[in-house]
């Protein structure tokens, strides 16, 4: 059992490769440090995505995050990083991003990524009466 930080992302085979359905993740504890002062920026992660022929094994996820607890980084860089090495990693058809960070000198600051495949086209939602 691993009890170190890890930039390493794992996978599995998505087990309903030919519909389209939403993985919905939230981690309420993402650290990093502000590189102006070294502080601790807290922060909520919201990941969504519609997996393609993989997805996000979570224990991973779990140690990825924890790798930015004594790293330095705006949330700008910090939020696109994390998207990008997901993307890179599972190559979903959508992924969304979405950093809500807590309250810094009377601010809180929200980042919204996405990555979008070419190839994907997002199915019309349904409306019921």
């Amino acid at each position: 059992m691993s009890i170190q930080p890890s930039k390493q992302l794992e996978v599995f085979d998505n087990p309903q490769t030919d519909r389209d359905y939403t993985i919905r993740i939230s981690i309420p504890e993402f650290t990093c440090l502000c590189p102006k002062t070294g502080q601790p920026d807290f922060a909520t992660l919201d990941i969504e995505y519609v997996p393609d022929q993989s997805c996000i094994e979570l224990k991973a996820l779990k140690m990825y995050v924890w790798s930015y607890r004594n790293e330095g980084a705006f949330h700008e860089a910090v939020t696109n990083k994390i998207l990008a090495d997901l993307v890179a990693t599972c190559s979903p058809r959508f992924m969304r991003l979405t950093a809500e960070f807590n309250v810094r000198g009377g601010i809180y600051t929200s980042v919204v990524a996405e990555h979008r495949d070419d190839n994907w086209q997002a199915p019309t939602p349904v409306q019921l009466p």
